[in-house]
């Protein structure tokens, strides 16, 4: 069938129905909304059968619904309307929620409904509920939908506010009178609810030493103390701040822009705050081994299970800066040094890794020789998993990955991925020809010729295809934390496995002759030759992307790639 999606931006839930989609065989097009003369001219070159909107904040036309069967995707059970369904679902503590499948008619919201699937709301921020547990309901109802189209038979049920099923209502736009933190009244299970419901947009705007920023991001703990509303310590860039009750961490920030001033992004708190952070705030460090055991905010978790260590690792928007590229680069050589025989590694939940940290780098003084440290950085982190020969490590991906965030996953010995996992294996669209050792980990992996496409076409993968093409090398359904039981079991396998002294061996022996044949040293070199051409050449394209990214800065028009 042939199908076009309709969507604000080619997000992480557009890029999985995209990659669902194709992988039944439907012919499948993208255009970005952008304005009605360019949708209109997409549909009528396109020729859709169905049109699909997996996420769209806009309305679609008349003419254009009217004339083809337009379907929408809302983050709400049946009945739901308005443009802040989950904000509204988390602000008020919600169990259960849904995702509907609906055909779009005049008015917002109200048409008939063709497919809807409910959702545990699990404790967490807005995004990483949206990339996974409204994502899979959504997946899951759009399938239910576009195969009830094609099948011509299903009558889609219209709003009925009198049946017993349909629990949703109108509610207004969640605006910031709804938000605001009373850190003199509200307890720490408030302040999480109105943080998590406001993350990553729009954020809970507030003050903090004379200025007003936007709070993204909220995470308990467990032991510090202190007067409501005081920012109590500091930690892997993050700020903590007491609540009536105990305190909360804020691992970003985003100043408020000033009229007529320059616009803003999020930062790691404290290089958000800068000098205005006293100094007087203690850093509070927390071992990798200590924060497993605890309730607390921490970018890096590390636990045993008999021969099985986990390195658990949780960047927000799975964004990896300099200090945050070295900080888990000294926790996994520390995790090398113990007895055991498997490392695994990887977030328990949301992102992989997307790569260098594109916001950090565009705040620094100088963004080019930010962007060249933090490459070198991934870099080596990267020749630290590839050079482990006396384990067998484990890349496990709850969620997804993108450019360089798949280039670290592909050093393990093994890729282990959940079904529901989307991978975008190139840097092309940032500009950029790419580092973290890809030229030596992609084409050993799926061939020379294969690995050209890849980065050449800059498409999202499904998770069932990376493991057809030999990307992956295992892939394991269900949710995240089933997931994560599957890996645990798999893991113990391997490491009471009587094959794995052999595979060791075979390892050692097969990264001597990689290296005999070309050192690692070799494509380093050749792939940062590159790159210091990205950064500090003029007229490359990469530091106009990076800003036009980072700044949230629209396209004109629906790019190539996707419209072709």
């Amino acid at each position: 069938m042939r199908i076009l999606l309709v969507a604000q931006a080619f997000n992480s839930l557009t890029q999985r129905v995209y990659t669902e989609l194709r992988a039944r065989n439907h012919q499948v097009g993208v255009e970005l909304a952008l304005g009605n003369v360019l949708l209109r001219a997409r549909v009528a070159a396109f020729g859709p059968e169905l049109i699909l909107a997996p996420m769209l904040t806009t309305a679609i036309p008349k003419d254009i619904w009217s004339a083809h069967t337009v379907l929408i995707v809302h983050p709400g059970p049946k009945g739901d309307r308005g443009p802040s369904s989950l904000d509204w679902a988390i602000h008020e503590g919600e169990k259960q929620w849904g995702v509907t499948v609906l055909q779009a008619v005049e008015e917002m919201d109200a048409g008939p409904i063709w497919a809807s699937v409910p959702f545990v709301v699990a404790p967490c921020g807005k995004s990483e509920l949206y990339r996974n547990e409204v994502a899979d309901a959504a997946v899951q109802a759009v399938l239910f939908a576009v195969d009830r189209f094609a099948d011509g038979r299903f009558e889609p049920e219209p709003l009925d506010y009198l049946r017993p099923d349909v629990r949703g209502r109108l509610r207004p736009y969640h605006d910031q009178r709804h938000r605001r933190i009373d850190w003199a009244a509200d307890d720490t299970d408030v302040v999480l609810r109105k943080l998590r419901a406001a993350d990553s947009r729009p954020g809970v705007l507030d003050e903090l030493y004379g200025r007003e920023y936007y709070l993204h991001g909220g995470h308990r703990e467990d032991r510090l103390r202190g007067v409501p509303g005081t920012v109590v310590a500091v930690r892997d860039g993050a700020i903590c701040r007491a609540t009536v009750d105990g305190a909360v961490w804020l691992p970003q920030l985003r100043p408020r822009r000033v009229s007529g001033g320059p616009p803003t992004f999020t930062l790691p708190a404290t290089d958000a705050l800068g000098s205005d952070l006293p100094r007087s705030i203690p850093e509070v460090p927390v071992a990798p081994a200590a924060a497993a055991a605890r309730d607390t905010w921490s970018e890096l978790r590390y636990r045993e299970e008999g021969t099985v260590g986990y390195l658990e690792f949780a960047f927000p928007s799975g964004a990896m800066s300099t200090r945050q590229c070295r900080s888990l680069l000294a926790a996994f050589r520390q995790a090398c040094v113990r007895p055991t025989d498997v490392l695994v590694l990887g977030p328990a939940r949301d992102f992989f890794s997307n790569g260098i940290h594109l916001n950090v780098i565009e705040a620094a003084h100088d963004p080019a020789e930010e962007s060249w440290l933090n490459i070198n950085a991934m870099n080596d982190l990267v020749e630290a998993i590839l050079t482990t020969t006396d384990k067998l490590v484990i890349s496990a991906l709850a969620g997804n990955a993108a450019a360089g965030g798949v280039m670290l996953a592909l050093a393990a010995d093994e890729v282990w991925c959940r079904e529901s996992v989307v991978l975008n294996p190139h840097y092309r669209l940032m500009g950029l020809h790419g580092s973290e050792y890809w030229t030596y980990t992609l084409p050993r992996r799926v061939g020379a010729t294969e690995a050209e496409r890849l980065t050449r076409q800059a498409l999202p993968i499904g998770a069932r295809d990376a493991a057809a093409l030999g990307l992956t090398d295992r892939l394991l359904p269900g949710s995240a934390e089933t997931f994560w039981t599957s890996v645990r079991r798999a893991a113990a396998g391997l490491a009471e496995s009587p094959e794995l002294a052999n595979r060791l061996i075979a390892k050692k022996q097969q990264r001597a002759a990689d290296e005999a044949v070309k050192p690692l040293a070799v494509y380093r070199s050749e792939e940062l030759a590159h790159m210091r051409r990205n950064f500090f050449a003029p007229g490359e394209q990469y530091h106009e992307l990076r800003r036009n990214f980072v700044h949230k800065v629209a396209p004109t028009r629906t790019p190539p790639h996707l419209s072709n």
